[in-house]
């Protein structure tokens, strides 16, 4: 998610919700200067209006996005137009917060076509129209008229009379165009755009290398001894030969289950070098790219520029508090190995010394069956994935006072696509729209994310109504067997309600202005919401409303949820020293790094990796070239372990006044989540729990 402060670069992940319309009416913008009227195109819609992405052609995406940016820039021209005696917080402020919604209703459905859409056309035109949409975005970010325009503006006597909101907005457009180089000489100025230019280019290629990669493995009778009859059946494509994809639906079950140590170490090889090919030498130009602008805009390194505006204010912060983490980690993670080893050794009759990355997942599943009789496929049995989306929807509606109503033949970009609208039960007044994408296929975005098509905002028209997509990648229902999803931590279970937070955060704002709709916050907050959605997967209450077996439809037993409660923690340690390495990865590249030195990118995270966990890793393999974060989340992703620090405080007092009460429920939307970015997460989260937050609940969560 985007820093809140980072209003001129708000793109990917606006938690909204979409509904279905196969309108073709012309395009009405509130806008003064629109150049023209376009029908029939999908991306082009009126206020509150669906996209017609059954509809969506290749050329739809130039028309649509040519005509978007020249109704911005027409815009754009008249904001700088306006003489300094006339200048006024709508026209000059707000009517900037006006274009970021007029783009964004185009670039975020292109965006999520680049992402899903089944046509490789439809992708190939959506990539160039992003990278269209940043170019004009880094011009307006870097328009020295623009920024004389809030120059003026701050010399008016209305500045004095803002409410704080508006003062939040106008401080935080000054403050980016300060944070873009406006202290520097046009010369400058010109090479930051051309660098930006470069990084969002770069980026798609890196993420693109990721998405398209698709590699299969053979495997023979052998290697599947240990893997269900389901499973078998659905991997065969003749007799005694599987043929596995590198998906993790495909991936998760073969590493828990197989008895082929061989199977499993090759198999594991053809997934650690996703974009192995491509992406390293991807990531040392995004890398050199990132420390150019920060060389150019006067800071240290690329990772000081970025959380100099962030909650930790500066590098040292985040390293010390990933340090911090990981000490904290240290004494469970070695609680962790020696249990491992010792089942290892218990199995293979030698005394074991070592873990290897492809016998984690494997000794792991044994652990879990001797230590709390606990066997995963009986349990994912419990969690088919109606059921999953019945008590999260059950969940949700009644703790957060919502209704969801699905929408009959919706028009959608793939027929397993639906559709549901939002409504606030109290007012009965629909809040907003989203869809469901949730199992894989072949070019489609490959692990589970939220993705904003309209963000929520206040028009001359009335409130643009939230509109979003989750994409997921859970496993496809077959005619023999359903979607059962895996439960635990990290699990898919939790991976779905975790996300569905992210759309919860969307379609309940209240925020009056776009950059600060939904989940427009501090990107190391925005978490934070989300997770607390993770916790209903773990309490008994919740849990047994949705846990039913799929062919007795019998609840899941006390005795069987107390195994499953008891082994939550059973990798916890492992499970967060793993994110403090990626942290560390990130941090390490983007503050530490020297792209001309002798440590090569593969050479940084083994180094980290033999420093922060206490398994090996596969030889010959490269895990960080898939490391899609080192883009999008470009020195944020220590943001994760960040948020839980708040995530489980606040959720501290769901535990304390009822985990299903939706009083609780009712007064977290309106002090958190509903006010989005309009005022400063620590101010949000202290309201809620009516103290400083501590960092005692997420150790309690650990275990630790």
């Amino acid at each position: 998610m985007k820093s809140r402060r980072s209003i001129l670069f708000l793109l990917f992940i606006a938690v909204s919700v979409l509904l279905v319309s196969c309108t073709t009416c012309p395009a009405k913008r509130n806008f003064e200067n629109v150049n023209h009227v376009i029908v029939g195109n999908p991306f082009i819609v009126d206020f509150n209006e669906l996209n017609n992405f059954a509809d969506v052609k290749a050329e739809h995406i130039p028309e649509a996005t040519d005509f978007t940016l020249q109704n911005a820039q027409n815009e754009l021209d008249r904001i700088i137009g306006i003489p300094a005696s006339e200048r006024n917080f709508n026209n000059t402020i707000l009517a900037q917060d006006d274009i970021w919604y007029l783009i964004g209703r185009v670039e975020y459905p292109v965006y999520l076509m680049n992402e899903v859409n089944p046509d490789s056309g439809v992708r190939a035109e959506s990539e160039k129209s992003i990278l269209k949409f940043a170019e004009w975005q880094n011009n307006m970010s870097l328009n020295e008229d623009l920024y004389n325009a809030v120059v003026e503006y701050s010399k008016s006597e209305e500045i004095e009379t803002l409410v704080p909101v508006q003062k939040r907005l106008f401080d935080d457009i000054l403050d980016d165009f300060i944070r873009q180089g406006f202290n520097l000489s046009k010369e400058k100025r010109d090479s930051v755009k051309a660098i930006k230019n470069r990084i969002q280019k770069v980026g798609l290629e890196f993420g693109k290398n990721i998405s398209t990669y698709t590699d299969t493995l053979i495997v023979n009778e052998e290697g599947m001894i240990g893997l269900p009859d389901w499973y078998k059946d659905q991997y065969r494509v003749s007799e005694g030969t599987y043929k596995l994809d590198i998906s993790y639906p495909t991936r998760r079950p073969f590493m828990r289950l197989s008895e082929s140590e061989d199977t499993r170490k090759a198999y594991t090889e053809k997934f650690l070098n996703r974009a192995a090919d491509k992406n390293l030498d991807v990531i040392k130009q995004m890398v050199v790219e990132r420390q150019k602008l920060a060389d150019v805009l006067g800071y240290p390194s690329y990772a000081e520029y970025i959380l100099s505006d962030r909650m930790p204010k500066n590098a040292k912060t985040v390293w010390d508090f990933e340090k911090s983490l990981n000490e904290a980690i240290k004494a469970k993670t070695d609680i962790e190995l020696q249990e491992l080893l010792e089942i290892k050794s218990e199995i293979t009759g030698n005394i074991a010394k070592d873990i290897n990355y492809w016998e984690l997942h494997y000794y792991t599943n044994l652990l879990q069956e001797a230590k709390y009789q606990l066997d995963s496929e009986e349990v994912s049995e419990y969690f088919e994935l109606n059921n999953v989306r019945k008590g999260l929807f059950e969940i949700t509606q009644s703790v957060f006072g919502l209704s969801y109503k699905q929408v009959e033949n919706p028009s959608v970009w793939h027929p397993d696509v639906e559709l549901y609208e939002v409504y606030d039960t109290e007012t009965e007044g629909l809040l907003g729209y989203f869809y469901l994408d949730l199992y894989p296929r072949e070019n489609k975005y490959s692990h589970a994310a939220h993705f904003g098509i309209a963000k929520g905002k206040k028009t001359a028209k009335g409130y643009q109504k939230p509109i979003a997509s989750l994409v997921c990648n859970f496993p496809k229902p077959t005619a023999e067997k359903p979607s059962l999803l895996q439960h635990g931590a990290g699990g898919n279970v939790e991976t779905f309600f975790h996300e569905f937070g992210h759309l919860i955060h969307g379609m309940v704002t209240t925020a009056d202005y776009f950059a600060y709709s939904g989940t427009g916050v501090d990107r190391d907050f925005v978490e934070a919401p989300s997770q607390i959605f993770e916790n209903w997967v773990w309490y008994k209450e919740s849990v047994k409303l949705f846990a039913k077996h799929y062919q007795t439809g019998d609840v899941i037993s006390d005795e069987l949820l107390e195994k499953m409660f008891a082994a939550k923690n059973m990798t916890s340690g492992g499970d967060m020293a793993f994110q403090v390495l990626l942290g560390m990865e990130d941090m390490t590249l983007y503050d530490k790094w020297d792209p001309e030195g002798e440590e090569s990118i593969l050479n940084v995270a083994r180094r980290l990796h033999k420093e922060i966990l206490n398994w090996n890793e596969t030889p010959n393999t490269a895990r960080i070239a898939a490391f899609g974060h080192l883009d999008g989340y470009a020195v944020s992703y220590y943001g994760y372990a960040w948020a839980r620090v708040f995530s489980a405080d606040m959720f501290s007092v769901f535990e304390k006044e009822g985990i299903l009460n939706p009083e609780t429920g009712r007064r977290f939307c309106d002090v958190v989540i509903s006010k989005g970015g309009t005022e400063d997460p620590m101010d949000l989260v202290r309201a809620f729990l009516g103290r400083e937050p501590n960092n005692e609940a997420l150790l309690k969560s650990l275990g630790l």
